[in-house]
């Protein structure tokens, strides 16, 4: 992976995200497929100047989806929970929700 932004596509903003942000001091983002933990690691303390004390990946299987009589299937994707260290502060990137 050459870029950063190669690595994090986006960060997840669901009830669900928001939520483990607040309560467990976790990040949730949509990340490269090949992306390794290491890779994930140093793209977020680069990008928000943070420490990060974990991460947890996931591999999102896409799931079917249907337009009238035609069907097809969304791509399969990696979601990463990015946890930091005690005492960092949580970057702010989610606003006017």
């Amino acid at each position: 992976m050459s870029s950063l932004y190669t690595v994090i596509r986006r960060p997840l903003i669901t009830e669900k995200g928001l939520s483990v942000k607040e309560t467990e001091g976790t990040l949730v983002f949509d990340v490269a497929p090949d992306a390794s933990k290491t890779e994930v690691r140093q793209a977020v303390e680069a990008l928000f100047k943070v420490k990060v004390a974990a991460v947890r990946t996931a591999n999102v299987v896409g799931k079917e989806r249907r337009r009238g009589k035609f069907a097809g299937f969304r791509p399969d994707w990696k979601k990463a929970y990015v946890r930091l260290k005690a005492g960092e502060k949580l970057p702010e990137y989610v606003s006017n929700l």
